[in-house]
């Protein structure tokens, strides 16, 4: 039986992650412009498919395919009123192929609206958005609510906020940093992880971005900025580039392993990888941390 996973971090031990999501589905037949989400009540067999991959290649933490669970983006493919039933399924989904043994986050990623005064999105509505999201991913038994890929300080908070309102689960947050060192909207480092840890954040970190070299300049900001906090590298598998109309990522498994010893000498505790990775990259990363198939 697993303990907590904050005990299970608070051990030293390092946790490693899933990867990518997304491009995984398309390889499996999801149709360009349908959300991943949309296979979780359509094809969940496809869905226990993706997690056992990841699980078989040495994770230890999966995350549920809801990074576009919020009402706000399943409303753009019509299924706004299915944000209960998605992403509770969703999170048995995950359980069910985690099994006893590993951990499974609750994933929500942004709403993909601007938050005023840039846009219309009032702090109000998404932070009801975020804990609708957390609360049904709670119910169907994920061990910690994994907020990913935020850029907006704000919209970070909300979210946290939201989790925190809907459920007593632990809350990790990781920010996509691709803009010379900063997010989009200029978050740096340093002030995400002090804003998170002040919120009660227990693991911050960086995930996505553009080059995962750029992670081992992230990693001590956010150290020395929260220095209770446990540190997450989920970068990207490379730059992606288009090689005849398909985007391609650069960062072979062995290069990412090598990066990923290189996250644990800086201080973290969950690796894994994002956007153009596979269960081949996690296997190495696995191997690099904890021996082979991540044992």
């Amino acid at each position: 039986m697993r303990p907590a996973i904050l005990d299970r971090l608070a051990s030293g031990q390092v946790l490693i992650a899933d990867g990518a999501t997304g491009t995984m589905l398309q390889s499996a037949g999801l149709p360009t412009g349908v959300p991943g989400e949309a296979w979780v009540l359509d094809r969940p067999e496809q869905i226990l498919a993706l997690h056992r991959a990841y699980l078989e290649a040495g994770s230890q933490l999966i995350l549920t395919t809801t990074f576009g669970g919020s009402r706000a983006r399943l409303a753009k493919a019509g299924l706004d009123h299915q944000v209960e039933a998605i992403n509770r399924r969703a999170a048995e989904l995950a359980r069910q192929a985690a099994g006893d043994e590993a951990y499974v986050g609750g994933d929500i990623g942004p709403t993909g609206e601007m938050m005023q005064p840039l846009g219309k999105l009032t702090y109000e509505t998404a932070v009801e958005f975020f804990a609708e999201q957390a609360r049904a991913l709670a119910a169907g038994g994920v061990d910690v609510i994994y907020i990913e890929t935020m850029s907006d300080l704000n919209e970070a908070r909300a979210a946290v906020q939201g989790a925190q309102q809907a459920c007593d689960l632990p809350v990790f947050c990781t920010f996509s940093f691709d803009t010379r060192g900063r997010t989009n909207m200029g978050v740096r480092p340093s002030q995400a992880a002090q804003t998170m840890a002040a919120l009660g954040v227990a693991a911050v970190g960086a995930n996505c971005g553009h080059a995962p070299e750029e992670v081992l300049e992230i990693l001590p900001q956010m150290r020395e900025a929260a220095p209770e906090a446990y540190l997450i590298a989920k970068p990207n598998a490379g730059i992606p580039r288009m090689v005849q109309r398909q985007v391609v990522y650069d960062a072979t498994p062995e290069r990412m392993a090598e990066l990923a010893r290189q996250y644990v000498e800086l201080g973290a505790r969950i690796v894994g990888a994002c956007c153009g990775s596979s269960p081949a990259h996690i296997s190495a990363i696995a191997a690099a941390i904890h021996g082979e198939r991540g044992s």
